[in-house]
């Protein structure tokens, strides 16, 4: 089942990040239902051939919720458990950030937030130019969004008409330093979003049920689509819930273990 993935996902992620003792456990906590949905649902890939032409790309445009794009690649089988053992150490091909020179599976090379959606623009462009039929799906963090590079890239994927394209906002309501609506809200992304013409569904981002549906919606509207994603920062952990601290806080050797029983 999914929802088992999902919970090893999360067991993963914090193994990680305790491990490094550095990382960004609260958005990968926060990411990862939607994460694992999309690789089990609808992400046409191979892991015995990373770089198949055909595949559907994943851009992960907030980069900093790495253990969660590894935790799902160690899943299916593009990663080992001595990869996840690794993360943000020297060499490794689990860094900080993804980084597509580094790791098989991974799409997109991040870095300042902002730049995931133009990237993916350009993937379903090569899409449609190539005449392929791969399609290329975009997650992004909501104070990402206070960045103008992304309403400059929603104003260009509608007019191109970019139906192979999708993005995922993953809406838990912090960011790096404190509360999106403390930094600088952002108010009703949807009907922003809406408004450059693009279509929007909200839904319950730990549920499931409604996230494949979501997803199947997604892939099925000729238009680019945008799936506007309510969750709660390091959801599965109680302490981490809704806790800003830990946007990009590694839990030590006590916390580790309360959040390990609380997956199991």
């Amino acid at each position: 089942m999914l929802e088992d993935a999902a919970k090893r996902c999360r067991q993963h992620i914090v193994k990680m990040v305790h491990k490094a003792g550095a990382g960004h456990p609260g958005g990968s906590l926060s990411a990862i239902d939607l994460i694992v949905g999309l690789y089990g649902t609808q992400m046409r890939i191979d892991a015995s051939n990373p770089n198949w032409t055909d595949r559907d790309r994943f851009v992960m445009s907030k980069g900093h919720a790495s253990p969660a794009v590894y935790s799902i690649l160690h899943e299916i089988g593009f990663l080992s458990q001595s990869d996840l053992d690794g993360f943000r150490t020297l060499g490794s091909v689990c860094q900080g950030h993804v980084d597509m020179k580094w790791t098989d599976g991974v799409d997109f090379s991040a870095g300042s937030l902002g730049m995931g959606l133009s990237f993916g623009i350009g993937c379903a462009l090569a899409s449609r130019m190539d005449e392929k039929e791969y399609n290329t799906w975009v997650m992004m963090g909501d104070g990402e969004t206070q960045e103008g590079q992304v309403w400059e890239a929603l104003m260009s994927a509608s007019y191109h008409n970019l139906n192979n394209l999708n993005i995922i906002i993953d809406r838990n309501r912090i960011q790096n330093d404190d509360f999106v609506d403390v930094q600088m809200e952002i108010g009703d992304i949807a009907s922003k979003v809406a408004s450059f013409g693009w279509a929007v569904k909200e839904i319950d981002g730990h549920d499931m049920e409604l996230v494949i549906d979501a997803l199947q919606w997604a892939s099925s509207t000729a238009s680019p689509c945008a799936i506007i994603a309510h969750t709660v920062k390091g959801k599965g952990v109680s302490f981490m819930e809704d806790n800003p601290s830990f946007h990009g806080k590694a839990p030590n050797d006590e916390e580790l273990m309360l959040a390990l029983e609380e997956l199991q």
